[in-house]
């Protein structure tokens, strides 16, 4: 039912095959494993904003699915992946100053979750 729903919206145009976002993910969800790992290890000043700010973006991470797939809110999603967006930079920021390889690993996750913001947008305006 959840992937009959989904098929059916209008897509946008840079939409890639549903095949792609599994692999991805899983590689993703590796790197963000291996940047919070980076992170505990190194010695630094101060790492509690840091680790508030990683979860934030990870529980939004979390709730995007469901809201977008089960519950089908494309615009509540739409609202938390925005935030997951400024949680994710706000992560890296705060990462770059205790560990420059834990940010820098969190760029590919970054720049998916913008193009799936991209994504998220072209699925509320054409449905």
């Amino acid at each position: 039912m959840i992937q009959n729903w989904f098929n059916n919206l209008h897509k946008p145009i840079l939409a890639p095959p549903a095949w792609i976002f599994k692999p991805v993910w899983i590689i993703l969800y590796i790197t963000i494993m291996i940047s919070i790992i980076l992170y505990i290890f190194k010695n630094g000043d101060d790492k509690k904003i840091g680790y508030i700010y990683f979860s934030i973006q990870l529980i939004l991470n979390l709730l995007w699915a469901p809201v977008f797939f089960v519950f089908k809110n494309i615009f509540l999603a739409f609202l938390i992946i925005i935030l997951m967006d400024i949680f994710i930079f706000l992560t890296m920021k705060k990462f770059y100053k205790v560990s420059k390889m834990s940010a820098v690993i969190l760029l590919p996750y970054f720049l998916w979750v913008l193009f799936a913001s991209y994504l998220n947008l072209g699925y509320l305006i054409l449905n």
